[in-house]
């Protein structure tokens, strides 16, 4: 005898308690923007990703690497060498968001200027003062 499912909740990420915003939390740390795009053209292995992500340190790369193969958004493939080596790849979740990470690239490279004039012209304000106009 079948059962009648319940429908699933609706997700609503600005409910802390909605599991939809550990997955935010997730995908929005500091490396997994630039690691996953990293992976877009195919596998690589550890040391191609930290030469390729200037500046993540290697315990910071393992961890991310677990955390991201742990949650299926990474594949790892064990190469069975000696001594052993590994590649990271992209499972079929992790490229469905790689799309809107690429996307988030992209517009970085774009608008980082304007994001700097922004912060100087604010910066500027600020230090003119409330009584004073700013320089410019």
């Amino acid at each position: 005898m079948d059962t009648p499912s319940t429908p699933a909740p609706t997700a609503d990420v600005f409910n802390a308690a909605c599991p939809s915003r550990h997955a935010l939390e997730l995908i929005s740390g500091k490396w997994v923007p630039l690691l996953l795009p990293a992976l877009a053209d195919g596998p690589l292995r550890n040391g191609e990703l930290l030469r390729r992500l200037d500046g993540i340190s290697q315990k910071v790369l393992t961890q991310t690497l677990r955390d991201l193969e742990r949650h299926g958004l990474l594949l790892r493939e064990d190469l069975r060498t000696v001594p052993p080596h590994v590649r990271y790849r992209l499972s079929e979740l992790g490229r469905s968001l790689n799309v809107a990470l690429l996307a988030l690239d992209r517009w970085a490279e774009t608008h980082h200027q304007e994001l700097l004039a922004a912060a100087g012209r604010h910066d500027a304000r600020q230090a003119a003062g409330p009584d004073r106009p700013a320089p410019g």
